[in-house]
């Protein structure tokens, strides 16, 4: 429902039920800082490399079998990660980047 004003500006009205992203996150892995939500948190984050690691090998023309080969590994395995069924070492994460993709890795530490 929209009310319109004068020069055509219109003021929306909000609906009740819309939450936002951190109340729907609260609701659903519980409040920052509980064990539910930590969890939540860190395998979002392993979810993002093996999404930041498909995108640079399909960015590369590479197939799965291909970046495996250049990083003496098996196609299941980067399978596995790009799909976040399988934990990476830092080691083989490296290798994969640096390696099979070209790049580098930065990391940050938040405390």
């Amino acid at each position: 429902m929209a009310t319109t004003l004068q020069y055509g500006i219109r003021i929306m009205k909000i609906d009740k039920r819309i939450t936002s992203f951190d109340d729907h996150l609260d609701e659903q892995y519980g409040k920052i800082g509980t064990e539910s939500r930590q969890e939540f948190q860190e395998e979002f984050e392993t979810f993002k490399i093996g999404v930041l690691i498909q995108e640079a090998r399909k960015k590369q023309h590479l197939t799965q079998q291909q970046l495996a080969e250049k990083v003496g590994t098996t196609k299941n395995y980067i399978s596995r990660i790009e799909n976040n069924a399988s934990d990476i070492r830092l080691s083989t994460l490296m290798r994969i980047i640096r390696e099979g993709l070209g790049g580098s890795l930065k990391l940050s530490l938040d405390v």
